[in-house]
């Protein structure tokens, strides 16, 4: 290799190398590797053999405009006795021969992205190629090490999941195609990196920081909203959607990615909170960092950071918009897997993070990410955000009630946030309830002390208890198309009889808590109660009333509210219904084989007394659909008649895959479903 000649040609191994690093289903027609793993290329001689002791072979690694060493975005090194797993280094791996085999392995804190890669030899410099470099979880010495390999083949390798989202009473499971390994998708979380604010600002220096997944992280909840830059996604929380797509219809960040960089970074439209969080998962798994979406339900929103929702109801017990705090349904965000070295120790692992535009963090839409660990312990001065995720979890619900003639009212109302904190289980279709991570079992003395120092004043404080008790019970068959009752039960815990004037009313509402049109009401004005006695209240919900009024979301806000007409005392219970779509029947027609056309046989019955129409069925999977979404139409359903297609397409990749099914028609929205298909070789 004294002389250009002596090379006659060279390979970067990339199938053996993408193997190697769990890269190959990005493709193998480049190199894709993992920071502090050695990789393999082959140096073919035209002539003689290498020789260690007479040649000199040294190799340059360069990223973005700057490359310094200094910066971790440049290495020079020559070829040694052996890897230094510390540092970028080589050695030559293969006997002497026309053929050279050479081991390089990078640094485990490189920064991530594409870099070049040159042979040097005397001087004589010949550019091999490019490749491109990802965090490493399964590397010790990588700042997102995970010690789990079932954990890193669900929050890494896995390219479909679930989303929670429903209500905490009942946590309705929606699948989702992560889609992280289809072609462009790679590319185009690269160039969510490259077109940050950040990166305009100073190109050099972001691409150093970008040997820090803290930094990378926080870059991502950023740049998932478009809010103050240009961002992957638009939000929009109610209608109308016209000029893009419901948030709803969405099932995978795939063809979201693919739009935003088809349309020169112009913002995809629309997204809500869980395609935020799964759109941010996608990026994150892309880049090799662990990551997992979360559903908190009865998320608070504290816009004012004194940790207190302030509820405003009016003399109905319907909500009042006062403040711009708020107590959505649910609230979906990704938590991501690393250590924190800039924290005090003990605050490594998980890590939450929101893309999901709220709040502005250091004059910027984005929120952490902060250490779960920190949230529990109710360390609110931590980076990043720590106050803000609290909130979600913990803050206190203050409701005021307020009357025709301007005075207000407090209302006892036992609504507590940050219910069934839940993911999807490793290795399974189960929920895991992961709620303890954030918050200690309420009433503990672990909680008192965490209250304490995060100065929560009104969660210390003792609640009024009045002697009433008032909850909503649910009837049977509460699915979309039924009529069904619900009830409000009241009950006297004092000695003393109670009059009362007990209303239930019942109102659609969006996930995010804007209440919607009216679904029936009921007044009490007089109720007795005796010591110790309780009288149960029905209301009676029907499909012709409610139907018009639906979200999106299928719910409905039942609130009951009593008021003891000897004192005034005012006792609210709010509780949400989710009503239930149909299921869609997914059957699968023949061997399930990789490369093999497979068809899929969909089922859906119109569950509503009126025909429906304008029927539309999607379906699409990460490794089964190709990156796109099918659709076949259906015209008139009529009442308790089904809808049938079948659906083929050509599975890519062997292993257990997800495909995922919609239904939609004029009066039947956003049916959901998903059956999990065995793909053999």
């Amino acid at each position: 290799l004294r002389h250009s000649s002596s090379l006659s040609s060279w390979d970067l191994a990339c199938e053996f190398n993408n193997t190697d690093h769990r890269t190959d289903l990005n493709g193998v027609g480049r190199l894709i590797v993992r920071r502090g793993q050695a990789f393999t290329i082959n140096l073919q001689l035209q002539s003689g053999a290498y020789d260690a002791q007479a040649h000199s072979l040294c190799f340059i690694v360069e990223a973005g405009p700057e490359p310094l060493e200094e910066s971790g975005t440049r290495a020079e090194f020559c070829v040694s006795d052996s890897i230094d797993d510390t540092c970028w280094s080589a050695m030559v791996t293969s006997p002497p021969g026309d053929t050279l085999c050479v081991s390089i392995s990078s640094a485990p804190d490189a920064a991530i992205g594409r870099y070049t890669l040159t042979l040097d030899q005397h001087g004589y410099k010949i550019n091999l190629g490019e490749f491109v470099l990802l965090f490493n979880p399964w590397c010790p010495r990588d700042s997102v090490y995970m010690d789990d390999e079932e954990a890193l083949k669900e929050y890494v390798l896995a390219q479909d999941g679930i989303i929670y989202m429903g209500d905490h009473n009942y946590q309705l499971p929606m699948a989702w195609d992560f889609g992280q390994f289809e072609e462009e998708i790679l590319d185009a979380c690269l160039r969510i990196l490259d077109v940050n604010p950040k990166c305009q600002k100073n190109q050099a220096e972001d691409c150093s920081a970008r040997r820090n997944p803290i930094y990378v992280t926080r870059v991502i909840s950023a740049m998932i909203n478009c809010n103050d830059d240009n961002g992957v996604l638009m939000g929009r929380w109610q209608e109308p959607y016209e000029g893009g797509v419901k948030p709803m219809l969405w099932r995978s960040s795939v063809g979201i990615l693919r739009q935003w960089c088809r349309e020169s970074c112009s913002a995809v439209r629309f997204g809500q909170c869980w395609v935020f969080a799964a759109v941010a998962c996608s990026v994150s798994r892309a880049l090799g960092i662990p990551c997992r979406v979360i559903t908190n339900y009865l998320s608070a929103h504290d816009t004012n950071q004194n940790l207190v929702i302030e509820r405003y109801v009016n003399e109905k017990g319907e909500p009042e918009k006062r403040t711009r705090d708020s107590i959505w349904n649910f609230h979906c965000w990704v938590e991501s897997w690393m250590t924190r070295p800039d924290l005090p120790s003990g605050y490594d692992g998980w890590q939450a993070s929101d893309p999901t535009p709220q709040e502005k963090s250091e004059g910027v839409f984005c929120c952490g990410p902060v250490s779960v660990k920190a949230i529990k312990q109710g360390e609110l001065s931590f980076k990043y955000d720590a106050g803000f995720v609290f909130a979600e979890v913990n803050a206190d619900v203050q409701t005021i009630m307020r009357l025709p003639d301007g005075s207000t009212r407090d209302v006892i109302s036992p609504a507590i946030v940050g219910q069934k904190i839940s993911t999807k289980s490793v290795g399974s279709d189960h929920r895991e309830d992961i709620t303890h991570l954030y918050k200690y079992p309420e009433g503990s003395d672990e909680e008192r002390e965490t209250f304490k120092k995060a100065e929560h004043l009104n969660k210390l404080q003792q609640h009024k208890d009045v002697g009433l008790d008032l909850t909503i019970k649910l009837g049977d068959s509460l699915r979309k198309g039924c009529d069904f009752d619900v009830f409000a039960l009241a009950k006297n815990n004092t000695s003393k009889n109670k009059r009362c004037r007990l209303l239930l009313a019942s109102r659609a509402v969006s996930y995010s808590g804007v209440i919607g049109g009216d679904c029936g009401y009921k007044d009490l004005l007089n109720v007795d109660l005796p010591p110790g006695g309780e009288r149960k209240v029905p209301l009676r919900l029907n499909y012709n009333k409610y139907a018009d009024a639906l979200t999106q979301d299928n719910l409905i806000r039942l609130a009951a509210l009593l008021i003891d007409y000897s004192n005034g005392d005012t006792v609210l219970s709010v509780r949400n219904v989710v009503l239930d779509n149909p299921e869609i029947k997914i059957k699968i027609l023949g061997e399930p084989k990789e490369h093999r056309k497979l068809a899929a046989e969909i089922t859906v019955q119109n569950p509503l007394p009126v025909p429906i129409s304008s029927c539309c069925f999607s379906l699409e999977g990460a490794n089964l659909t190709g990156g796109r979404t099918i659709t076949e139409r259906w015209t008139t359903v009529e009442p308790g008649q089904e809808a049938k297609v079948k659906v083929y397409f050509t599975p890519t990749h062997s292993g257990l895959r997800k495909l995922l099914v919609d239904f939609d028609s004029d009066k039947l929205c956003h049916v959901k479903g998903f059956r999990n298909v065995i793909i053999g070789k």
